[in-house]
Parts: C-alpha cells; structure tokens; sequence
C-alpha cells in the first residue's frame, strides 16, 4: 500500500474510492485507473499501417525474471530487479508520443512483448517482422546480467511502451531519460516474424500473458 501510494502522489493521482470485501485466499487487489485524453486524439491498437517501424521503450524482461527467481525459491533483492518491485508507469512517453503525432499505435507491455505486439497486428490487420538482436534486454541480479531472450519476448510485467512510428517520422532516441529502440517492422501480411542475425525467420507466436487461459 505504501508503494502504491507513493506512486499515485508521484504522478498526481488521487486515490478516487475503494470497497472491502473477504477472502479465504487472503488479500486480493482489483485496481483501476481512470483518465482522460483530448477528444479523438488517443493513439489506439488499432493505427499501425505497412512500413511503420516498431520501438519499444527501456529494457524488457525485468519483471518477469524476478518471478523467476520467487518460482526457484529464492529472494530476489529489490536493487537488482526494479522493474519488478518498483514498475515506473512511461507516463511522460505516452503524453509526448501522443501530443507530437508521432505514435500511430500504442500499447503497453503489461502481458508480455509477443501477446501485445499480435495485440496491435490483429487490430490494425497488419503483420510484423521483428529483430532478436534489437529486442533491449534488461540487466539483473547482482551481476547485471542480460535476461534470457525468451523474458523478454514473452514475459511481460514490464510496463514499457510498444508503438509504432510512420517510416518517415522517427522516434526520438530518448524521452523523459527513457530510450528508444526500433525493433522491427509492421508488414502487409498477418504473420509476426522473428528474425536472428544468422538470418533465419520463424514465425513468433504470442507465448505471454493470455487472459481467460487456463
């Protein structure tokens, strides 16, 4: 609640209503956000066209490889995974995407790079091709070692931005102190690739976080 709190006063956000309830399973949080934006100027899922370049903002896999650490049994000190214990909502990104035009879609990564990127492909009826060696993965632990391809691909909990850019409006390199990297490409066909340096494509099929799957 503390961290919670502490958030919402960051980025100036009252704490609107709240409700008590019991549970046999212990304690159980349901938290919604409400906002506003200008009206018709919200960037969608659904804007992304052929030839639009993809970035993603920071590094991607922190949150979930302290999970991983939590599932093996150990500890993970909150110094060397913050994207898991402290999350920092790209508020300040989304709002300068959105007010220099430069975005035509966005989402969040909350479920992971794979789900949310066929997120944008199915709303915009496009295809993507991604670079694996592009993808920024995070540094953990002690060592700052990057994650595993595969968190970063799949993980999610993140909070990062994924977005898309017209090929003749490129993003900044940084904003807020947050950096930019382009990923990949949205294409004509309904498939998502994923391309290695070597040269091989496989097809990358969403492995994140699917709701109402068991």
């Amino acid at each position: 609640m503390r961290g919670l709190m502490a958030l919402a006063r960051e980025c100036d956000v009252p704490l609107a209503g709240g409700d008590t309830a019991q549970s046999p399973q212990g304690i159980l949080a349901d938290i919604a956000v409400a906002g506003t934006v200008p009206n018709g100027s919200a960037v969608l899922r659904s804007g992304a066209r052929p030839g639009d370049r993809i970035y993603v903002t920071g590094e991607l896999g922190g949150g979930s490889a302290a999970l991983k650490e939590f599932f093996a049994g150990r500890k993970p000190r909150p110094a060397d995974f913050p994207r898991h214990f402290r999350p920092v909502p790209r508020l300040a990104v989304g709002e300068f995407l959105r007010g220099r035009g430069i975005a035509t879609a966005m989402i969040d990564l909350s479920d992971g790079l794979s789900t949310d990127l066929s997120h944008i492909c199915e709303e915009s009826d496009v295809g993507a091709e991604i670079v694996a060696e592009d993808i920024p993965r995070a540094r953990v632990g002690r060592k700052r070692e990057r994650v595993d391809l595969k968190l970063a691909l799949h993980g999610g909990e993140d909070y990062e931005l994924l977005f898309t850019t017209p090929a003749h409006k490129r993003a900044p390199a940084s904003i807020a102190g947050v950096p930019m990297t382009a990923i990949g490409d949205i294409t004509r066909t309904r498939r998502i690739v994923l391309r290695k340096s070597t040269g091989v494509a496989e097809p990358l099929k969403p492995q994140g976080w699917e709701h109402f799957r068991r």
